[in-house]
């Protein structure tokens, strides 16, 4: 059993901190929004409380990451108070942000240079996933590294992959939200023609999803896409900011991604009709009310 921090409460931390805990390690939580790790000490008395980065990661041998972007990366792992001052040598600092993979080998480097290890591990499976603790997590970083966290990762997790280099994660994220923008808009379309050709669009489904047709949006979003419910799921606006550095990442490598472009455009509809929050699936709102 490890001693372990986590740095983000959100969504995703909150309950991957709580399976850390459940599965015997020692937890230390640290959120900006103070209130969100009280709620979670409430809830897991057995746990700690940290008020700064720092503070969580002094004795902590592996420090866990989930916030929100590249800044917020950088503003919990660097400076004064940053994960990074607390962290003692040989400790491992696993990111789960869905960040760039330039933020990822800039903390490589940072990492190496203080004796510390580093991991990027972005995760696939959303807030059911990390509820239910099977969560898809794709790893960067060096073998030994990999080796020493891997089982503590298992505690939220059904697949564990190490890709490659630090920065192969984020990488393999950015394949994995740009297969998804096109499926979801695919099925937006599908099942929007099926409602006008005046299908049973719900028999339809259970038929297609037997064949090649079938996918994880498929099996967990069709009816709600059907009956137009979008309040819950992987919100809009973290599938720009995902798809944003996805486009940056192509134009830097010289490929193009015209699909996932225009669906970013799609979605950019979507947050102007004031669905933001809504989950990735409403992109079917746009064929529906137009």
């Amino acid at each position: 059993m490890a001693s372990v921090a986590f740095l983000g409460m959100g969504v995703m931390g909150y309950p991957m901190a709580g399976h850390l805990l459940r599965a015997g390690h020692q937890v230390t939580v640290y959120n900006r929004t103070a209130s969100r790790a009280t709620a979670w000490l409430a809830e897991h008395p057995e746990g700690r409380l940290a008020h700064s980065p720092r503070e969580a990661a002094a004795t902590a041998e592996v420090v866990f990451s989930c916030v929100g972007n590249d800044d917020d990366v950088r503003s919990v792992v660097l400076g004064d108070e940053g994960a990074f001052s607390g962290m003692t040598n040989g400790a491992i600092l696993v990111d789960h942000t869905t960040a760039s993979a330039t933020v990822a080998r800039e903390l490589g480097v940072v990492a190496d240079e203080h004796g510390f290890g580093f991991v990027d591990a972005p995760i696939s499976g959303g807030q059911s996933g990390a509820e239910n603790g099977a969560l898809t997590v794709m790893c960067g970083g060096r073998p030994e590294h990999f080796a020493t966290v891997e089982p503590v990762i298992g505690a939220y997790a059904r697949a564990v992959t190490l890709l490659g280099p630090v920065g192969s994660g984020q990488l393999t994220k950015m394949v994995n939200q740009i297969c998804i923008a096109g499926i979801v808009q695919g099925l937006a379309e599908g099942l929007e023609f099926g409602r006008r050709a005046g299908l049973d669009v719900d028999q339809v489904v259970d038929v297609i999803s037997k064949g090649a047709a079938q996918s994880w949006q498929m099996d967990n979003r069709a009816r709600t896409m059907v009956r137009d419910e979008y309040d819950f799921g992987f919100a809009v606006e973290w599938m720009r900011k995902d798809l944003r550095i996805c486009l940056e990442t192509a134009r830097e490598i010289g490929t193009r991604l015209p699909v996932a472009a225009l669906v970013d455009q799609f979605y950019a509809v979507v947050e102007a009709r004031g669905g933001r929050r809504w989950d990735t699936s409403s992109l079917v709102q746009l064929l529906r009310h137009d």
